[in-house]
């Protein structure tokens, strides 16, 4: 959803990112911009006009939000009246502080609405402390919260994780829950010094994290990444926004393409990214416009910037390509060169694949039917008796040409947590609401009530992505009689056949010799019983319900795991050679059904619906007009001598 959001969004501005120094008052172990409070580059940097000057000119290109960092940013003398323009210029902002410097004056500023990020270093003032090497920060970060929360002025503790604190780690956890109801991870690895130095580039190389306590902290979302997969026609998605296509060494040319964010550096030098410091891709606003900047410089480096021999032989190539975090931005901070590949990502990578590829034996199945594969991605390990046995005959190893998916997750969210669209459907156990590209389908209680729904279904557009929410004892084993966790699948099928030129009917069906033959009735009109006396002639597909869908060589008629007394079934399909309506009788008797509209008739009998709505009963019926115009239909008296073989064996002659 994302990159069709870019695609159809103008390149515009509408993010910015401003350091407002790179002083800062704590000197800690992992920093990577670091300048003393008393440096001289004070002078150099930004004037509140210039900054005005420079907010105004962003603001008439577009930018709507802003982030404000650092260094420490509340050291700059002028920072509230900087704060004050900056939020009173956006809609929305953020700001990254170490809250040392919080007063009571500031915590009353910072009750604007917005996003107040406050680092955490460690749980206790000891390792705190060692972090920054600045005795007191704890004391003065924990008072700084105490005046945030007596403002009244909501905000997020940001724990930084790193070898000098990550015994602490479940106590930074417990502590920041404590202090906020909001808490987020930074950076679960630490990037080399802007400034190359080798010493303070050696210190922060200590500081990381080991590939696995890496994994432990950020861990990849499998589930989403086979998704997106899906939704880009097989094609691997690359793991970082700067990454070029294969083949392609220019490192950001699709960055630079899909890029609505931009970064302004204490000393107005611009570019698309917080973590560029090559020179050659940044320029001064101080020389240009901010709107030149934008409009001509930053596009002209996504030809310019290339990785060359070094990129494509190496990062370009490589195996592990999608699952690293690897950028051209990290290898100039590390090697001063972009195309250079960082070997602590390399390390991290085999990680993720290796978790992944595990991952994925746990947590992910495939199915097919109908031509139709259905990607199932659970958030429990799926055990061997988890899915009912008559899915194994379906079961395939990969996704096909035409993959749906279904994502099962526990437990169902608070009602409070999501928010249902216009409601077109209420009959207890289900509420559907139609929202702009999606379907909300709400477990309604027995009552009828929904403020406690024991089930909640998201599905796109199409339903072929969905989400399904459900009390985890739902998916225990032996529970799971349909993947969707519906009564029958049909509910789903039907309306993704309707899309491929496909239906369901109750039926039983039979393969003989490669053609196909579909007995249509309902219950008690003796679809089992005829499939029994066939049994020996061929290949059964399913006694209750089955799959008619047009292919481009005609008609088939499809096996599905959705079986009645017989638990006989067939993932197969075969040419469709004739639908025959069924009934008892003391006779058998092949009545060819002439009429038109009396062959569409008998279709809509046993025609299986979902919740639908009238797109779907257009193509249906369109279906139904082309399946009454070119497959024969019979009306079946039958007996149970089976006797029943002989009438229908002219049916099977080409």
């Amino acid at each position: 959803m994302v990159s069709s959001l870019k695609r159809s969004v103008p390149r515009l501005p509408l993010r910015g990112t401003l350091d407002l120094t790179y002083r800062c008052n704590n000197t800690c172990r992992h920093c990577w911009l670091w300048l003393s409070p008393a440096a001289s580059e004070a002078s150099l940097e930004l004037s509140l006009d210039e900054i005005k000057r420079i907010v105004d000119e962003a603001r008439k290109m577009g930018c709507q939000a802003w982030s404000i960092s650092g260094g420490e940013p509340m050291l700059r003398p002028d920072f509230a009246e900087i704060f004050d323009y900056l939020t009173y210029k956006a809609i929305t902002y953020s700001l990254n502080t170490n809250g040392t410097l919080i007063t009571p004056k500031i915590a009353n500023m910072l009750t604007r609405e917005g996003r107040k990020m406050v680092a955490l270093y460690g749980a206790t003032a000891e390792v705190h402390d060692d972090v920054t090497r600045t005795p007191g920060s704890f004391e003065a970060t924990m008072q700084g919260f105490a005046y945030l929360k007596e403002a009244g002025a909501g905000f997020e503790v940001q724990i930084i994780p790193m070898r000098a604190n990550f015994h602490q780690y479940d106590q930074m956890l417990e502590l920041a829950k404590s202090l906020s109801p909001h808490y987020r991870i930074g950076s679960s690895w630490l990037f080399l010094s802007a400034c190359g130095s080798t010493a303070r580039n050696r210190e922060i190389a200590e500081q990381r994290l080991t590939p696995s306590e890496v994994l432990t902290l950020d861990k990849p979302d499998p589930a989403a990444e086979l998704i997106a997969v899906l939704d880009r026609a097989g094609s691997i998605p690359a793991a970082t926004c700067g990454a070029a296509a294969q083949g392609d060494d220019r490192l950001f040319a699709g960055c630079i393409a899909g890029c609505r964010d931009f970064y302004i550096d204490p000393y107005g030098l611009m570019s698309f990214c917080y973590f560029i410091k090559d020179p050659a891709m940044r320029f001064n606003l101080r020389q240009v416009s901010f709107q030149q900047t934008w409009d001509e410089y930053i596009p002209a480096l996504a030809d310019t910037i290339r990785g060359g021999e070094e990129y494509l032989e190496g990062c370009g190539s490589c195996d592990l390509r999608g699952d690293c975090r690897w950028c051209g931005v990290y290898g100039y901070l590390e090697h001063r060169r972009s195309s250079a590949k960082v070997e602590y990502l390399c390390r991290v990578a085999a990680h993720v694949k290796r978790y992944k590829e595990d991952w994925k034996l746990e947590h992910v199945r495939y199915f097919q039917i109908a031509g139709i594969t259905i990607q199932v991605t659970t958030s429990f390990p799926i055990e061997q008796s988890t899915f009912d046995p008559k899915f194994e005959a379906f079961r395939v190893d990969g996704p096909g040409e035409d993959t749906i998916s279904l994502r099962l997750e526990s437990p169902v969210p608070e009602r409070s947590e999501y928010r249902l669209g216009k409601e077109v459907y209420r009959k207890t156990p289900w509420a559907i609401y139609k929202q702009s590209n999606s379907w909300v389908y709400l477990g309604l209680q027995p009552d009828g009530s929904d403020h406690q729904p024991h089930s909640l279904v998201i599905f796109n557009e199409d339903h072929t992505r969905g989400s399904i929410y459900r009390p985890k004892d739902i998916y225990e084993p032996g529970n799971m009689g349909s993947l969707t966790t519906f009564p029958s699948d049909q509910v789903l099928l039907a309306r993704v056949l309707a899309d491929r030129q496909g239906c369901y009917l109750h039926s039983s069906a039979i393969s003989i010799d490669g053609r196909g033959l579909l007995f249509a009735g309902h219950s008690e009109a003796g679809k089992s019983t005829m499939l029994k006396m066939l049994r020996g002639y061929g290949e059964i597909l399913c006694d209750d319900r089955n799959i008619i869908r047009r292919w481009p060589d005609g008609f088939k008629v499809h096996g599905t795991w959705s079986h009645g007394e017989l638990p006989d079934v067939s993932p197969k399909g075969a040419p469709l050679r004739a639908i025959l309506f069924i009934e008892k009788a003391d006779t058998n008797e092949l009545i060819p059904i002439t009429n038109k509209m009396e062959r569409i008739g008998g279709l809509l009998n046993y025609l299986i619906r979902p919740l639908v709505d009238a797109g779907w009963w257009q193509k249906t019926l369109a279906l139904l007009e082309q399946i009454a115009d070119e497959v024969p239909a019979y009306r079946l008296r039958f007996d149970k001598s089976g006797q029943v073989w002989e009438v229908l064996q002219p049916l099977l002659k080409d």
